[in-house]
């Protein structure tokens, strides 16, 4: 393949899809997205929704471009396959039993945890299949002291963390996340990090916006402030624009470099 950029990466909200946009997908987005794929690069949508959440907000966002894999709940994986996107059984299986037997090992201690957050803050607590202890808290500041609180439990049980995005946070396991999930797609397609393109607004996006997961950083100027400076100090690329007008702006931006004539017909 002669393109430098082989596989794409971008997380869903906020940073490709804006809901209050018509279209909530930038149609130039779309065709470069189309075109890229077209010549043989392979797009992955990175997100922290399940796969019945987003497959809906695909749906309303009128998307004519299909992703080939998706990363769901910062961790599954799935491949377009047949009209219809099938899990990665081999990497699905092992994560969920490694969750699973995490999970196992500090689950008499989450309604101590529990107990501490509902004492110090107005937040909602509860569990879901992909955490035995998922917050919603009233505000980042909130959040803030929570996660500390969290981080701090997190030091007594090997591999767990925490995944946060603005004001909801998640318990999970160290070894899966958007950037282990698009390495492990990579490696299976044979592609180098070097040829990887990553772009995202918020701080669960962090582990893949690195420079050893992908060798093209970028982020709308929507981003956070921490990631936006994550990207800048890897020599990545922070639009002036916002969403998936960013994103559009920043890939042709890369493309042009490496390659420019690859943008021509986009």
């Amino acid at each position: 393949m002669s393109l430098p950029v082989q596989l794409i990466s971008t997380d869903f909200d906020g940073t490709i899809f804006a809901e209050f946009e018509n279209p909530p997908v930038p149609e130039t987005l779309q065709r470069l997205l189309q075109d890229l794929q077209a010549r043989g690069a392979r797009w992955v949508i990175n997100t922290g929704r399940d796969l019945t959440s987003l497959m809906e907000a695909m749906a309303r966002s009128g998307l004519g471009v299909w992703p080939d894999y998706l990363v769901l709940v910062e961790r599954e994986i799935y491949i377009h396959q047949d009209h219809r996107y099938v899990g990665l059984t081999d990497w699905n299986d092992r994560c969920a039993r490694d969750h699973a037997a995490l999970y196992k090992r500090m689950r008499a201690d989450v309604p101590r945890l529990t107990a501490w957050i509902n004492e110090h803050f107005n937040a909602e607590v509860y569990a879901d299949p992909w955490s035995p202890l998922c917050l919603l808290a009233r505000s980042n500041p909130d959040t803030d002291a929570i996660e500390a609180f969290l981080r701090e439990y997190c030091r007594t049980v090997p591999n767990l963390t925490i995944t946060r995005n603005d004001v909801y946070a998640r318990f999970s396991h160290a070894a899966y996340s958007k950037g282990t999930a698009l390495s492990e797609i990579a490696g299976r397609l044979g592609i180098a990090s070097a040829n990887i393109f990553a772009v995202g607004d918020h701080l669960n996006d962090l582990p893949m916006l690195k420079k050893e997961i992908a060798g093209y950083l970028a982020a709308p100027s929507n981003a956070l402030p921490e990631v936006k400076a994550a990207v800048r100090q890897q020599g990545g690329i922070v639009s002036h624009l916002p969403h998936g007008h960013g994103v559009a702006r920043a890939l042709k931006t890369v493309l042009t470099r490496l390659l420019p004539d690859s943008t021509r017909h986009a």
